[in-house]
């Protein structure tokens, strides 16, 4: 039994396949929460992940999640994506599907995901926490799509308190 990555956090996740995405985000270590890398080798991939995977196959996925990373600090990712297929059911319908096996078979549903992210305008409310000792992957919610902080009420009120503080010793 698996505990999605991004209930660590606290957070809501995102919605429809987005949260596979951020999901694999949050496997990052966080040491200022004593959180470990889901991703450190196949037994703690395969468990955070709901995969069969290697060790071989963590070290892949460490790779995507610092593509997606990469992705969504808006620079060109260092990966080119795994393939995911097309096909048509008996009602006409078209499905994009994962394909492949281990460490694949995750990155062609991920990059899936973002594809369809991108697609309806949802990928760009996820993003990463601007907190430097956080970077949680958060669904930004808000109306105008404004939130930088994954939790305003932790994140949020540190940034703020050491801006203000930096402010005061300026003057």
């Amino acid at each position: 039994m698996s505990t999605r990555p991004t209930a660590r956090f606290r957070i809501a996740p995102a919605p429809v396949g987005l949260h596979r995405v951020q999901d694999l985000l949050n496997t990052r270590a966080l040491a200022a929460k004593g959180f470990p890398d889901l991703l450190a080798d196949g037994v703690a991939a395969s468990q955070s992940l709901d995969a069969d995977l290697t060790d071989a196959d963590a070290r892949e996925l460490r790779g995507l999640r610092t593509a997606l990373e990469e992705l969504i600090a808006g620079t060109s990712p260092s990966i080119n994506p795994v393939g995911a297929e097309l096909s048509v059911d008996a009602t006409g319908v078209v499905r994009l599907s994962p394909s492949g096996g281990g460490w694949e078979y995750v990155a062609s549903q991920v990059w899936a995901e973002v594809l369809l992210a991108q697609q309806t305008d949802t990928w760009r409310r996820l993003k990463r926490c601007r907190n430097e000792l956080c970077g949680t992957a958060f669904y930004d919610r808000s109306r105008n799509n404004s939130g930088v902080w994954h939790d305003v009420k932790t994140c949020g009120n540190t940034a703020n308190l050491r801006a203000s503080r930096a402010r005061r010793r300026s003057e």
